[in-house]
């Protein structure tokens, strides 16, 4: 019923930047937060950056400062512009919104993740 595809993702040197895209459709009535979570090899899934539709923005400290999470609510997408990279940034990304589907309740849905890569 909805579908969250991220784009924007791929091999980048340290110190560079990426902008990670997130466009969600299908039978949504309204969106409510929407965020970027990352999962490294071995490690759990961590958020990286929420906001929420009224605003009040919450980033992860790690990324503080260097990323910025944005949307466009009439494209119902959301982005993330990622600068001074760290290889420590590599990991594959993962959209997420919580979605009010037409006619439905409000759940969580997930993209299917891109991956970042930050070399040295």
């Amino acid at each position: 019923q909805v579908q969250l595809v991220e784009s924007g993702g791929g091999l980048v040197q340290a110190g560079g930047s990426l902008k990670l895209s997130c466009a969600a459709s299908g039978n949504i009535f309204s969106i409510n937060a929407m965020g970027w979570y990352r999962q490294a090899p071995g490690k759990q899934r961590e958020l990286v950056a929420l906001l929420p539709t009224g605003g009040g923005t919450q980033y992860a400290d790690s990324v503080k400062g260097r990323s910025t999470i944005s949307r466009d609510n009439a494209k119902n997408t959301v982005y993330l512009q990622m600068d001074s990279l760290k290889p420590e940034d590599t990991a594959v990304y993962y959209c997420n919104a919580f979605v009010i589907v037409i006619g439905s309740y409000g759940r969580d849905y997930w993209g299917q993740g891109t991956q970042v890569t930050v070399s040295s």
